[in-house]
């Protein structure tokens, strides 16, 4: 199969580092924009990823099998990304287009004159044949048109990617999704992609509704805690789940008991970010279930705790007393 030159060998040797088994250095706050070449803040929830448990696996193969065009051409839309101070949802969706479109390859033949990563068409108006075989014009070109389309930010990542490229085969985007979110985290150094610069870790959500959960949790935290509230002021612990799974357009019960009813019920050492996690007098009995919370990875939860302590993020062990045994994944 004929493909098409390589990007540079600058452009691959910078993302070389990136497929190694390092660690990348988190990203707090403070810093947010100054790590990720100008990207604003608010930008550090969009590399939502995964949507079934289990795909990280699958993501990290999929990056090992790229050669150095594939990597080289990940980097350019990285790269440009962030001059542009695009979010990293944008990052992604332009992955996930490039690999469906031409293996993130830029390719001189396609369907009739469609060219390039993008699979770009001049007799459709997206240039002329110099610029779609151009890497850096095709890149511009997506996110110009990405931009333009309505509630992009909201859609998921592969949906994104057809409203641009307007497949007749649409679901075929998100088959890389998995891998396109371990992209943007490791090459964009975008590492607590749903603590939006917390300290929260890196663990991917199961869900765009988990994930949305979360981002709803951790934007309230320094609200008081005032026994039966429900926002938007200040919440009790079922109080705070219940809004941020409406935010994601999930229905919880009112009370922490009733919650541990409303999903899908999985051993609590098997939680994974957005499930929620219940503390019981007596753990074995869930008529005793007096507190939850919100697991976000890496030994961290976010609660409304009790009064006078504010909606925050905490260390957790499972081991903690009055942890109850299952824990309970909303919407599932």
């Amino acid at each position: 199969m004929k493909i098409g030159m390589l990007v540079g060998v600058l452009i691959a040797a910078v993302f070389a580092a990136v497929v190694t088994t390092g660690t990348v250095t988190k990203v707090v706050t403070d810093h947010m924009e100054a790590q990720t070449g100008g990207v604003v803040k608010t930008s550090c929830d969009a590399s939502i990823g995964p949507t079934l448990p289990g795909q990280v696996d699958r993501g990290s193969s999929d990056i090992n099998k790229l050669d150095d065009e594939q990597k080289g051409i990940v980097a350019l839309i990285i790269s440009i990304g962030k001059q542009r101070s695009l979010s990293p949802r944008a990052w992604q969706v332009a992955i996930q287009a490039g690999m469906t479109e031409s293996k993130l390859r830029n390719l001189t033949y396609g369907d009739r004159d469609s060219l390039g990563i993008f699979q770009m068409r001049p007799s459709m108006g997206w240039g002329t044949v110099a610029e779609v075989t151009n890497p850096p014009y095709q890149v511009n070109k997506f996110y110009d048109v990405l931009l333009a389309v309505p509630d992009w930010e909201n859609l998921r990542p592969g949906d994104a990617a057809q409203r641009v490229e307007r497949s007749g085969f649409p679901d075929r985007y998100h088959s890389w999704e998995p891998m396109a979110a371990l992209l943007v985290q490791n090459e964009g150094q975008i590492v607590d992609v749903v603590g939006c610069g917390s300290s929260v870790g890196s663990v991917v959500p199961p869900s765009q509704a988990a994930a949305q959960a979360i981002k709803f949790a951790l934007a309230e935290q320094g609200k008081p805690y005032v026994w039966g509230a429900t926002g938007p002021n200040s919440y009790d612990c079922s109080g705070l789940m219940l809004r941020a799974y409406e935010s994601a357009g999930i229905i919880l019960p009112r009370v922490s008991r009733d919650q541990y009813k409303a999903g899908a019920m999985l051993p609590v050492r098997q939680a994974q970010p957005g499930d929620l996690l219940f503390l019981a007098t007596v753990p074995s009995n869930p008529a005793t279930i007096h507190h939850v919370m919100m697991y976000l990875g890496d030994g961290k939860i976010v609660e409304a705790q009790q009064t006078g302590v504010p909606v925050h993020i905490r260390d957790f062990s499972f081991d903690e007393a009055e942890v109850v045994a299952q824990a309970v994944r909303p919407g599932v």
